[in-house]
């Protein structure tokens, strides 16, 4: 697939056509002046402004030769790069002095009038939402697979949003979102807008709609994209460290017309797992104009209902904050299924029983209502939440869990201070109602053993929205009798779900291409209900 020309590539071709002796083939003089004039914006001992100017003649320049047989793909190759530029540009100089404000610039005889489009809920992005912009063609994807981009006319960026402090639900880089810059000309008049390429594809530009130039992946890839193995073991081991990055994180600006798909991690795992998923995903138009994805950080060492306790309450401030957001569609992979599926259960102090009167009791005697462990084990389904689906969930535990891996993990996990002191002093031995033994303390690998009774009160209660499993069998085609490696069969079946698809691979299945064919399913599904 074509990627835009480096600025370096052309400059070079302007070197080579400026030491040209004499006359110079045709499609290099017409647009060799676009080209000096994207030299000359480049220029560091030009003001600000005249940069401005000399991008505008290049943008002018190239726009008038788009359609031309033999000098259409370099004149759009200039047009694209004096585009990015110039907002890059003038949206660093003086911290945002020539941002969003009409502009009158001059270059020799030329005086252009620049303006600013306003944003519109059908696709051209606010000026002000985004504090810095990136080329999108300089953003690394390294751990992203396959670059999602769609040819064509205007500069591909990473437009970002970093706020200080930080706003809720950012992260720490701040929000990302592709954006495709065009600038389109009458006369010297000259309209600077900022498209959504998600849900505009063309433009018009010189005249024409034009297929818009953009870069889906860039702004996946601008996230961190650390050591996601050695990052989710420290979050299961070292979980003090961990628990201040905690958190419901959108992956692009707030969007009240889009429908926030939620993902949620499991066991050694991160939020960066899932970036492969979502850019899958996000290849298919219609999905990545409907939806706006977030993600659920928790450090995976701390039991699986506080961590749920923990998404809850960041759900109810992510609704809170935007009252009239769509409601959510919640995935979950391995023991975030497990926490997914808390936000769709209700369960009441009397739903305990189900682990024996006495037990429950005794538990509940030891805790008051509204303390930690009670909201964490008594819960109702959240109203904003419409859809769940699980990929390769431990619905009724894994026997991992209780092996020699599972007795390691367990005495490697270090959880805080303060939660390991309120769990012992508030339950004393009656802590072995939810974990099944009265020596072990409740982090996640105990939360996560068969016989942890959290399970069995779950097992009794409905799933109160429509829900799916996505479960592997490790390619043996033996179900029932089959496991991902991890989770057997039995474990991640559920009766009464809409769907239930088996896919050739282990635990790890959430890029196989029956993984995301079948999510991607089940998201079109979603839209039409």
């Amino acid at each position: 697939m074509h990627h835009s020309t480096p600025w370096a590539s052309l400059l070079a071709a302007l070197a080579f056509t400026a030491c040209a002796p004499t006359g110079l083939p045709p499609e290099e003089a017409l647009h060799r002046s676009a080209v000096l004039s994207l030299k000359e914006a480049s220029s560091r001992k030009a003001t600000p402004e005249q940069r401005a100017a000399h991008y505008l003649d290049a943008t002018r320049e190239a726009s008038a030769l788009l359609d031309s047989p033999v000098s259409g793909e370099a004149a759009r190759e200039v047009y694209n790069q004096s585009v990015a530029g110039l907002t890059i540009l003038l949206r660093e100089t003086g911290d945002g002095a020539l941002w969003n404000r009409p502009l009158t610039l001059v270059s020799g005889d030329s005086t252009y009038r620049l303006r600013f489009a306003k944003g519109t809920r059908d696709g051209i992005w606010n000026p002000d939402v985004f504090t810095s912009f990136t080329p999108a063609d300089e953003v690394e994807l390294k751990t992203i697979k396959r670059r999602n981009r769609q040819d064509g006319i205007g500069g591909a960026l990473v437009g970002v949003r970093k706020t200080e402090p930080l706003e809720a639900f950012s992260p720490r880089v701040g929000v990302t979102a592709p954006v495709t810059a065009v600038l389109d000309f009458k006369g010297k008049d000259v309209l600077l807008t900022l498209v959504d390429p998600t849900l505009k594809s063309r433009a018009r530009v010189a005249s024409k709609d034009r297929w818009l130039d953009a870069d889906f992946s860039a702004p996946l890839a601008y996230y961190p994209q650390k050591s996601e193995l050695w990052e989710g073991l420290m979050g299961a081991i070292r979980v003090s460290s961990y628990m201040d990055t905690t958190g419901l994180y959108m992956l692009r600006p707030y969007d009240p017309d889009r429908i926030p798909l939620i993902f949620v991690h499991g066991l050694i795992s991160t939020p960066r797992m899932w970036r492969n998923v979502i850019n899958e995903l996000e290849t298919d138009p219609e999905l990545r104009r409907r939806y706006q994805c977030l993600v659920f950080a928790y450090p995976t060492g701390n039991p699986p209902l506080y961590s749920a306790l923990r998404l809850r309450e960041e759900l109810a401030k992510f609704y809170q904050q935007h009252p009239n957001a769509l409601n959510a569609l919640l995935v979950g992979h391995s023991m975030g299924g497990i926490l997914s599926r808390t936000q769709v259960t209700t369960v009441t102090r009397e739903h305990w029983d189900a682990i024996g009167e006495d037990k429950a009791d005794l538990f509940f005697t030891k805790v008051k209502p509204g303390d930690l462990i009670y909201r964490s084990t008594i819960f109702t389904a959240n109203p904003r939440v419409d859809r769940a689906v699980f990929v390769c969930t431990p619905h009724r535990g894994s026997e991992m869990a209780v092996g020699t891996l599972g007795n390691l993990a367990i005495r490697m996990i270090s959880l805080p201070v303060d939660l390991t002191g309120t769990l012992t002093s508030t339950l004393g031995e009656s802590i072995a109602v939810i974990t099944g033994n009265p020596n072990r303390i409740p982090n996640s690998v105990v939360g996560l053993s068969p016989n942890n009774p959290t399970f069995m009160v779950l097992d009794a209660r409905p799933i109160e929205v429509p829900h799916h499993s996505i479960i592997g069998d490790r390619g043996k085609g033996d179900t029932p009798d089959s496991s991902d490696g991890v989770v057997e069969y039995h474990s991640s079946h559920l009766k009464n779900v809409k769907s239930e698809k088996i896919v050739p691979g282990p635990h790890g299945a959430c890029e196989l291409p029956e993984t995301l064919e079948e999510l991607r399913r089940i998201l079109h599904l979603h839209m039409k209900h």
